[in-house]
């Protein structure tokens, strides 16, 4: 009974072993009346994976990428999580030291969670966007290049924001929200939620794809059974407004893997990914 109770407290003290991150250039509150505090009120679990349990104050964590040229493109990345929690380093962090290590700015939303809070995360997407476009002579981002990465749920989030750009789904505050909140391009990781909950293989009510919808990178795998028919709906209904889309569909991975490497070919998305986005912002 003692082994087992120490090995139990040995193994708690390894899942509470705070995980080292890359801090951010600068980090902003989304909205003014919910301000950073000096000490976050995140609350925050470890376990080979930063999970962020409670987002009460959302923000926007800017990441430099010290190579870049100036008015460089730059990439707002929504870290996965069914909506209940955010992925922060698999689908986060280590997203945004990836970008950065190919020239590209990295700005890290950390949106409403838990609850299943859609409404408001769109509302935080929205606004995010406004908000770095403001920045961008101040961060060196070129404005006409601002793209949206999502993960899972962060997935539905950009498809979200990626056709749901129009208007505000809030009252404007100031100047930022008279700005753009139009994704330049999109790019989905095994996308969550894209789909009727009656019929699977019919697109979600609130993903109404136009002509003008960006152009997207997706990437998908077929064992991803529960999920699989969101990148499925994406793709076709960019197909059918001509909207250039590319889907890169493996057999194996499952969901959840970010980009750390694996035995399977789908770890090799980030290369497939950078020569796509090579070709998008030389257009």
């Amino acid at each position: 009974m003692r082994y087992l109770c120490l090995v139990a407290f040995l193994l708690l003290s390894l899942a509470a072993v705070p995980i080292k991150t890359p801090k951010p250039d600068e980090s902003l509150a989304i909205w003014p009346d919910r301000p950073l505090l000096e000490k976050s009120d995140d609350e925050v679990k470890y376990d080979k994976i930063i999970r962020i349990t409670k987002v009460k104050r959302p923000a926007i964590e800017f990441y430099k990428a010290k190579n870049a040229k100036p008015n460089a493109p730059a990439v707002v990345i929504f870290p996965g999580g069914g909506y209940q929690i955010l992925a922060y380093d698999l689908e986060g962090t280590e997203i945004a030291e990836w970008l950065n290590s190919i020239g590209i700015h990295a700005v890290i939303l950390k949106y409403t969670v838990p609850g299943n809070q859609r409404d408001a995360a769109l509302q935080d997407a929205q606004r995010a966007f406004g908000i770095v476009r403001s920045k961008a002579k101040e961060w060196s981002i070129n404005p006409d290049q601002i793209g949206v990465l999502g993960f899972s749920a962060g997935g539905h989030l950009a498809a979200n924001l990626s056709t749901n750009y129009q208007k505000r789904d809030y009252a404007p505050i100031d100047a930022a929200d008279k700005l753009s909140c139009r994704p330049d391009f999109t790019i989905l990781i095994y996308p969550a939620y894209i789909y009727d909950q009656k019929d699977k293989r019919q697109m979600a009510p609130e993903i109404k794809v136009t002509a003008n919808t960006p152009p997207a990178f997706i990437v998908q795998t077929l064992d991803d059974r529960r999920l699989v028919d969101s990148a499925f709906n994406y793709c076709r209904a960019l197909k059918d407004d001509k909207v250039d889309a590319e889907l890169h569909l493996y057999a194996k991975g499952g969901h959840g893997y970010g980009m750390r490497p694996s035995k399977n070919p789908i770890s090799g998305w980030p290369k497939l990914c950078q020569v796509w986005l090579q070709g998008v912002l030389q257009n």
